[in-house]
């Protein structure tokens, strides 16, 4: 199976924390002047500066009196505290610029700021003293956005499944990658160099909670996540209940305590988010939300055996509405990477799987081959017959050629009448072998278009990796080699195959 440290390796580019972020650990990190070098990198930023300032005067510090200087607010929260502030305004700035496609980045972020909020709200309640809370639960999830640009059109397949089996976000990424978005986000942390007390707690926010010295954060984590999304989640009945059973267990926290925590959340939430330029949305005060609720509750005059009927109606329904969702985005996915005519995998889709297989061969020291394919005289097929004819000619050829091909082979037109094929775990003597099956079958193909009957046949260049550790093979020489040897084909003759 494949490690996190490989798929890093080969799948990832790791993001480098913004320019300013690596410069404020930096001074956290020295262990004198450590102040005064943290609040120069902190004034070269006028926005930064003021944003700080702002918070120091927020009710997420509830201070009496206003702060109005750099120095003021570190002898009031802390060097630790006001670079973990720092941080926080640099990393959501700088992840701001990702691409939204279906995955909505801004309301991440308005998540992830609630439930740094409710973090630092709830270690109040509690009395944990932990000043790397805020930061710890506003990246607690940085796993999943970073697994989302990595492969955007794979991720969101990822969630649609998720929606249709029930299971969780961590269980299917697990199943797809072998491991989660919380080892994710904690390795990037650790690349970083931010501290253990920071990306240990993210390990534990999901699962059961591990006894060590994080295990107090990590629990803090777990609530913080839940209230969160009583704000901007799903279930959030579900995870209002769990928080009150989960706080009362934990923290013997009443109903009417938990209930003021969760409005108190929401409350300081709207202003924080105000800070990092984010538009809170639709976020309502708890208490607000739970009024809503039950004027809603006595509007309905259903009896109990109609809410049972409308709900598993509705689940039904839900289950239904999430399968033809799922349907259609992965026809839609699938459109994306095939060619219209031949119903082939495109040009496109073609140069990424021959990325990640010269990958794979190089990092098992396996052999790859490709075969590029051109239909001989093809121009006058299309003179003669038409193009309609041409058309009809392509398609038989790639069908033809699907048929003649492995399984585990991949067949793409290449552009017009070029195709190209991949052939995993294939050397040079065995892809000449196949190869010369293409060329046989199709040279035996009849074609009937109305009443003529016509045949073609094709010219094949081969090149392949294996023998080359010395000087490992890219994508574009194995196109330009297995297109110098279709050029030699066509040049002896065409109707052969050429290494």
């Amino acid at each position: 199976m494949t490690t996190i440290e490989d798929f890093f390796t080969e799948k990832i580019k790791l993001p480098s924390p913004p320019a300013i972020a690596l410069k404020i650990l930096e001074a956290v990190r020295k262990d004198e002047n450590s102040f005064d070098e943290l609040a120069r990198i902190i004034s070269t930023d006028p926005a930064l500066t003021v944003r700080i300032l702002k918070i120091a005067n927020s009710s997420l510090y509830g201070f009496p009196n206003p702060v109005d200087s750099l120095s003021q607010a570190t002898a009031l929260i802390g060097t630790n505290a006001l670079k973990n502030i720092a941080l926080s305004f640099v990393i959501v700035q700088d992840f701001q610029e990702a691409p939204q496609g279906s995955f909505d980045v801004t309301l991440f972020w308005r998540r992830a700021i609630t439930a740094a909020v409710a973090a630092e709200t709830l270690a109040e309640y509690t009395n944990l003293h932990d000043q790397d809370l805020f930061v710890t639960a506003l990246l607690q999830d940085i796993g999943v956005l970073i697994l989302y640009l990595s492969d955007t059109s794979s991720y969101m397949a990822l969630q649609d499944e998720k929606r249709v089996s029930g299971k969780t976000t961590c269980q299917m990424e697990q199943k797809k990658f072998g491991f989660d978005h919380t080892e994710v986000g904690s390795h990037l942390l650790t690349v970083w160099n931010l501290p253990e007390v920071i990306h240990q707690p993210i390990l534990f926010h999901h699962t059961d909670i591990v006894e060590n010295q994080f295990k107090d954060a990590s629990r803090i984590l777990q609530f913080a996540d839940k209230i969160a999304s009583i704000y901007y989640g799903v279930h959030a009945n579900s995870k209002c209940i769990a928080v009150h059973e989960g706080l009362k267990k934990h923290y013997q926290l009443s109903d009417e305590q938990t209930d003021q925590l969760i409005d108190t959340v929401g409350e300081k939430a709207r202003e924080i988010l105000d800070l990092f330029a984010l538009d809170p949305g639709d976020i309502k005060p708890f208490s607000l939300i739970m009024q809503e609720a039950n004027e809603e509750l006595g509007r309905l005059n259903f009896s109990y055996a109609q809410i049972v009927l409308e709900l598993k109606q509705a689940k039904q329904s839900a289950e239904q509405l999430a399968m033809e969702l799922k349907m259609a985005n992965d026809s839609l996915r699938e459109l994306a990477f095939r060619d219209g005519l031949t119903g082939l995998y495109n040009h496109r889709y073609f140069q990424e799987v021959l990325e990640s297989e010269l990958k794979r061969a190089k990092r098992y020291n396996h052999p790859l081959s490709l075969l590029l394919i051109d239909i001989d005289f093809f121009k006058k097929v299309n003179d003669r017959y038409g193009h309609p004819a041409g058309d009809q000619v392509l398609q038989e050829v790639s069908n033809t050629m699907v048929k003649l091909v492995r399984r585990c082979d991949m067949v793409a037109r290449y552009g017009g009448e070029e195709f190209a094929v991949i052939l995993p775990e294939t050397g040079l003597t065995s892809a000449k072998v196949l190869a010369q099956r293409v060329r046989r079958g199709i040279e035996q193909l009849e074609i009937t278009c109305g009443e003529q009957t016509l045949s073609v046949t094709i010219s094949c260049g081969i090149a392949g990796s294996e023998n080359n550790q010395e000087h490992p093979v890219t994508r574009d020489i194995l196109i330009e080699h297995s297109d110098k040897a279709l050029y030699r084909a066509k040049k002896n003759g065409r109707n052969r195959v050429e290494m």
